[in-house]
Order: C-alpha cells, then sequence, then structure tokens
C-alpha cells in the first residue's frame, strides 16, 4: 500500500513539474515575443519607411537643394564717388589730407617727400611731376588721375597699381574720399571742372 501511495506521489509530482516546465517554456517564448513586438514598434518610430504606412508621414525626405554660393571676398573695387562731389565737404577733406603730410607736400611749389608734392594733381597725367622717381608701375599704368582713377587709388593704392610705392592702407568710406578728393581739386589755379554724376 505505501509503495503504491509512493509511485503515485513520484507520478504526481511529476507531472507538476512537467507542468512549470511547459509554464516556463511559454513564459519564454511569450517574453520573446513581446519583446519583439516592443522592438519592431520602436524601430518604426525611429526608423519609418514607406512599408509603414502609419508613419510614413514621419519619414525623413532628401530634399534637392540648391547649390551653396561661396562667398567671394576679393576686393569688388570703391563706391563712385561722382555724384557725392557736388556736395562734397572740403574743409573734413583739408582735415583728411593731413594723414597724408608724412609723405606728401600739397602747397604751390612745395618739395617732393617720400612721394611727389601733390599740387595741381586732379586731371593731371599719372607721374607729372618731373623730378620726382616714381615707379615702374605708376608710370606703367598710365592715363590722368581722373576722379574715377583717384577715387579707386585712394581706396586702396595696391590694388588699383600693384607695385605702387605707396605703402597707404587707404580712404575706405565713400565719403571720406570725396572730401578729399575736393579739396585737392581745390589745389590747382584752375581747378578741374567736376564730373557729371554716373547714371
Amino acid at each position: 500500500m505505501s509503495l503504491s501511495i509512493a509511485n503515485f506521489n513520484t507520478k504526481q509530482n511529476a507531472v507538476i513539474m512537467n507542468f512549470f516546465e511547459g509554464n516556463k517554456i511559454a513564459g519564454a517564448l511569450l517574453l520573446a515575443g513581446v519583446i519583439t513586438l516592443g522592438t519592431s514598434i520602436l524601430s518604426r518610430q525611429f526608423f519609418p519607411d514607406e512599408h509603414h504606412g502609419e508613419h510614413k508621414e514621419h519619414a525623413y525626405k532628401w530634399v534637392e537643394s540648391a547649390p551653396v554660393e561661396i562667398a567671394d571676398n576679393t576686393p569688388k573695387g570703391p563706391e563712385p564717388i561722382e555724384a557725392l562731389l557736388a556736395t562734397a565737404d572740403v574743409a573734413a577733406g583739408e582735415v583728411l589730407h593731413k594723414k597724408c603730410l608724412t609723405c606728401h607736400s600739397f602747397e604751390k611749389g612745395g618739395p617732393n617727400k617720400v612721394g611727389p608734392h601733390l599740387w595741381d594733381t586732379v586731371n593731371r597725367e599719372k607721374a607729372h611731376v618731373t623730378d620726382y622717381a616714381y615707379s615702374d608701375a605708376l608710370r606703367a599704368k598710365g592715363g590722368t588721375w581722373s576722379y574715377d582713377s583717384l577715387n579707386h587709388f585712394l581706396y586702396q593704392p595696391k590694388s588699383y597699381i600693384a607695385g605702387t610705392k605707396m605703402n597707404f592702407a587707404g580712404f575706405k568710406t565713400a565719403q571720406e574720399r570725396a572730401n578729399i578728393i575736393a579739396y585737392m581739386r581745390t589745389l590747382s589755379d584752375s581747378p578741374a571742372p567736376l564730373p557729371e554724376p554716373a547714371k
């Protein structure tokens, strides 16, 4: 009798153990399914594609953009000053000319210094002072010291005439250049006529 009860208990224990083992396996499969489903849902949120219809609107789209223009930082030259000359401030130009007195004289019959005297320069031929040794670059430039050429030269001398001996950073505003050129125009027995404003 006791042997039969022991066999019964052994079989019952085996059934219970099999039941728990089955539950463990089922639970593991269920957990794997939940993890797979969760991973799939998360991947659709972060990496949507055309197959995930409900998330299609979140997809990143490649948009063809216009070519990027690289800024050209080379000097474009000075602003024209013809329109400013008619109302330029000659007195302000006289103040500005003091920056040039180390290298130039401005009075009639004045001496050459590091640079030539600048009496009667506006509308005169370049390199017109006969007793001054101009640079080859300035002599080769040729032409006259017109309002336009003075505007370019006084804006950035070495850009306008590469090789010039003039070491000066230039007057960067159009109004400054108009004022000093208007002052230089007065340094003549017969001042040059003002130019027509550019149209």
